[in-house]
Formats: structure tokens, sequence, C-alpha cells
């Protein structure tokens, strides 16, 4: 019986291969119908500018600001016990289809160069409403890639709003994704306690930015919240008791929006001002000593001023797992700035000397461009028979590197895909 299965294992390895290497090959045809006006926005952007002026830097500074611990207690009296990820990965909603079971028209949304080692597409059902935003694993979580005995993808979700857009409420997926053929997810809501403790609300933001780190779940917000960034603790997640489409406490009790799970936020971090640049996106980079947050943003609040590119410092103070390192004053500060001269940066991944930053590129088609930049210059992906550069998935929020299994993991449309490293650097032109 284990012969057979492994044998079955092995053929379905190969079909999924070859289903993702055709779709590959069909947007590279697709990619070669670009116009030499459409790529004129490929001009090369040079390496990175470094900015260390007090003036450029200050800016970016982060106050961390703790959500009351008694205000948590009082949200757990009256929800019970908190649970944490092994509970919910035990009671999933549904599974992913392995990407030879998805439809060609979710397959799209795939990157054509370099191309996906495997993916997974989300039930309609389950999303329908929603837009897809940026994904973390428990590669981020802990050194060994495992959060316990598991492996997990978190993916992040927000109600989408009739133009489309993200506004929230926010939720994400704990994925198990150690059954590589059928990874099983449990919904949670991202909430915010209010009143003391004795409500609470959905976060109200698209999620482009998510990193979890230790046992702290760094999630994004846009501007329409007053922090930049929302921490939460996955060892307090709360059971929610009534089916509800509104988060908060209602007559039936607890709801979350359609999930069964809520997630309340522990921490905050604000930024310097209204009209401060924020992350827009954010992953982890283990590749420092300490590991670090990196974030892209604009330098406007408009999001008309050049992208920037900054690293935060996490804490190694055993007391502060997950946080940000802090001065006495709880202001969380950039090691490092940079500005790039790209535009529309939606993902930031960075790792040893190397900044990867996925953007969009205005197509037609919704192709994106991958590049990697750093202080001595900068190399894209190319595909098709005239090496055009779009070969990424524009939608694609963002960039999770799992060290341990050398994988980055990112989500496009309803597809949620993972390909080494390795590839994307031998997929950079020279």
């Amino acid at each position: 019986m284990k012969h057979r299965g492994r044998h079955r294992r092995r053929r379905r390895g190969r079909a999924l291969r070859a289903t993702l290497a055709g779709t590959a090959l069909a947007l590279t045809a697709a990619a070669t119908m670009i116009t030499t006006s459409q790529a004129t926005d490929a001009d090369d952007p040079g390496p990175l500018k470094p900015l260390t002026a007090s003036a450029e830097t200050t800016p970016l500074r982060l106050t961390e600001r703790d959500v009351p611990r008694a205000a948590l207690d009082r949200l757990s009296a009256s929800m019970g016990r908190p649970v944490g990820v092994r509970t919910v990965l035990a009671d999933p909603d549904g599974a992913l289809r392995d990407a030879a079971d998805c439809t060609a028209d979710d397959r799209r949304a795939l990157p054509v160069e370099p191309a996906a080692a495997r993916a997974y597409c989300w039930p309609d059902e389950a999303t329908e409403g929603w837009r897809p935003g940026a994904v973390t694993t428990s590669g981020d979580a802990d050194d060994d890639g495992r959060w316990g005995e598991h492996r997990v993808v978190v993916s992040g979700w927000s109600r989408a709003d009739a133009s489309g857009d993200g506004g929230g409420p926010a939720r994400v997926a704990f994925v198990d994704a150690g059954d590589r053929e059928r990874p099983r997810y449990t919904w949670v809501l991202l909430a915010v306690p209010v009143d003391g403790g004795r409500d609470y609300r959905g976060l109200g933001s698209a999620v482009s930015g998510m990193v979890w780190y230790q046992d702290k779940l760094l999630v994004t917000a846009g501007r329409g919240e007053d922090s930049a960034l929302y921490v939460y603790d996955v060892d307090r997640i709360q059971r929610a008791a009534a089916p509800g489409t509104s988060p908060g406490r209602g007559p039936g009790g607890p709801s979350a929006a359609g999930a069964r799970y809520v997630l309340p936020a522990v921490a905050t971090y604000r930024a310097n001002g209204a009209d401060a640049p924020r992350p827009g996106g954010i992953s982890l980079d283990r590749s420092t000593a300490p590991d670090s947050l990196v974030a892209h943003g604009s330098a406007a609040a408009d999001g008309d001023g050049p992208a920037l590119l900054w690293r935060y410092p996490f804490s190694s103070d055993p007391a502060r797992p997950g946080l940000l390192e802090t001065d006495p004053v709880a202001h969380a500060h950039p090691v490092e700035v940079y500005e790039t001269e790209l535009t529309e940066v939606r993902s930031v991944l960075s790792y040893g000397s190397g900044w990867y930053l996925g953007r969009m590129t205005g197509s037609p088609d919704g192709r994106g461009a991958l590049w990697r930049q750093d202080a001595d210059g900068a190399r894209t992906t190319r595909c098709g028979a005239d090496e055009t550069h779009r070969c990424w998935s524009g939608p694609a929020t963002s960039l999770s590197y799992w060290q341990e299994t050398g994988e980055v993991w990112s989500q496009s449309g309803r597809m949620l895909f993972a390909l080494p490293l390795a590839d994307v650097d031998r997929s950079l032109d020279g």
C-alpha cells in the first residue's frame, strides 16, 4: 500500500508540473504579444539609493502601544479560554484544490517566469466577496519551519467593497501545509478590542503585508486605521459562537463575520504622523542579526512619491517575543532606508544583499515584473520571444521566504503558490 501511494503521488506530481509548465508556456506566448511601446517602462532602475539623513529616516519611526492586559483578559473571560494554532488546524473549514484541478482562469494568475513549483486554488464559495492579500508561513515563525509539529501557511483576505477593493473586515486562513496534495484551512477573523475588551470590531483594512514571527502575527493596516501595524498573539485565538456576518458581540453571542474563530490584537505600531510613510507590504529577513522586518511604501501619503524600502530589527529581549526593537520611549527606528526608482511596488523580500520587488506594470493582461535590486544595480526576470520583463504575477502583493525549505510563497487571485528562491535568482537577466 505504501508503494502504490508513493507511485500515485509521483504520477500526480509529474502531472502537476506538466500542468504548470503548460500554463507558463501559454502565458509566455501571450507575453510576446506585448508591444514595444508598452515595454518602455522596463528602464533599468539602477542601484538602490541609501537614505541616511534624519529628515529622511525619522518619518519612518513607529510607536509601539500595547492593548491593556485587562482588556484582553476581559475579552477572554466573556468568550472562553483562548486556543492556539493546533486547535484551529484540527477544526478545518475546507481544503484547497491542487493546481491541476483548478480552472484555466485561476491559473492565469500564476507567474510565467519563474514558474510555480506547486500551487493551489481556493474554492469559489470560500472566497466570494473577499479580496486576497499577503502570505506568511511557519517558516517565518520559527527557524525550523514548523509551528509545533505543523507546517503552516497563513493567507490574508479582506472583504471587498463595491469597488472591489478590500476595506475590511479582514481575516486570515491558517492552512495546514503538511498534506501537500490537499491542504486544509480554517478561517480566523482579525479583530481589534474595543470598550475595554467588552467588545471587538474587525480590522478595517486590506491585508497587504503580514509576517508571523515567533508567537506574533504582524499585519499592515491602511490609512483608514489609526495604526500602521497591528500585532496579534497566535496563542490568544478565541472561539466565536454566533454565525452572524458582522464582527462583534450580538444577541446570539460573539460573531466573526462568518468565521468560527477570532484573533484579537494585542499591540499596535503607530506611524510618525498622519502623512508619514506607512508599510504597504512587509516580510521577514532571517539573513540579518537580529532577524528583521522589511517594508516597502511610498514617501507621499497619496502614493505618488518615490518608493521607499526600509528595515526594523526585531527585539532580542526574551520578555518581548515577536516585537520590534524599541527605545526607552517605545519608538521603533529603521536601521536601513533606501529609495528605488521602481514605481507601483506591490511586494518586498530582502535576503542577503538583495531586495526582491514585485511591481505592477499596467499591462492589459495584468502581468507584473519581478526585480532584484541592491547597492550595485538591478536585474529582472524576462520571458517570451521578445524577452519582455512582464513575467511575474501583477496582483501578487506578498513575498514570503521559507528559509528551511528555500521556497518563496505568494498569492495572486485565488491561487496560492510557491517556488524556490534559487529559481528566482536563475531567472534574472545578467
